[in-house]
């Protein structure tokens, strides 16, 4: 993962952000909402930029900065997102209201172990974007991949966890077994017969899934 100087410095380098994004990232910070870090948001957005998905499914709205962004910096794509907090799914509706970008993205309020039949009806996904619960982030792709394009690409958030995942000893029990589990999908990733993954050490870790053999 990056130094703290290095992600200091990347981050007094990106253009400033709109008023209203600052807002729900002020907003964030203050509820302990988890969304995205600057620099892991801003290198997902330039890849999405260079491989154009119509359609994106997000699994884990929270409230709604990371669907925001997308459809922002992809004026043509249509994004399906997935929150099961009842707060933050009214948050995030407000918030996309707000920022005018409702005509692109569709929240879908429900588990996302449970909403999948839902999901399959808006049809195939180029990218899918999984950032919410780390316990289940197996569960999520093997739900989910079903739905992927032929060369679609999948990004897992916090595979890096703080940085936690390379630590011998942690004393929280529960964060430890977190970490295990997140370790554990780490390995059957990269391991995994029908995907080449690359984990990418920025913001909080970003592993990227593309199908073998596979080419655009």
């Amino acid at each position: 993962m990056l130094s703290s100087k290095l992600t200091n410095y990347l981050e007094a380098l990106l253009p400033k952000r709109d008023a209203f994004i600052e807002e729900i990232e002020n907003y964030a910070q203050e509820n302990n909402v988890p969304i995205m870090e600057l620099i892991g948001i801003e290198t997902m957005l330039q890849l999405l930029r260079i491989s154009q998905p119509k359609q994106i499914l997000e699994i884990g709205t929270a409230i709604g900065y990371s669907a925001i962004r997308m459809a922002q910096a992809l004026p043509g794509t249509k994004i399906v997102t997935i929150e099961r907090d009842q707060e933050r799914y009214e948050k995030a509706l407000e918030n996309i209201e707000r920022t005018g970008t409702a005509s692109q993205i569709t929240v879908i309020f429900g588990d996302a172990l449970e909403v999948g039949e839902k999901v399959k009806n808006h049809g195939e996904y180029d990218c899918i974007f999984i950032d919410a619960a780390k316990g289940q982030y197996r569960h999520f792709f093997d739900i989910y991949e079903k739905c992927l394009s032929r060369d679609g690409l999948i990004v897992t958030d916090n595979v890096l966890f703080k940085g936690l995942v390379a630590e011998e000893q942690i004393e929280n029990k529960r964060i430890r077994s977190l970490v295990t589990k997140i370790k554990s999908y780490n390995e059957w990733l990269i391991k995994h017969p029908d995907y080449q993954t690359t984990i990418v050490p920025v913001g909080d870790g970003v592993a990227l899934s593309k199908r073998r053999g596979v080419t655009e």
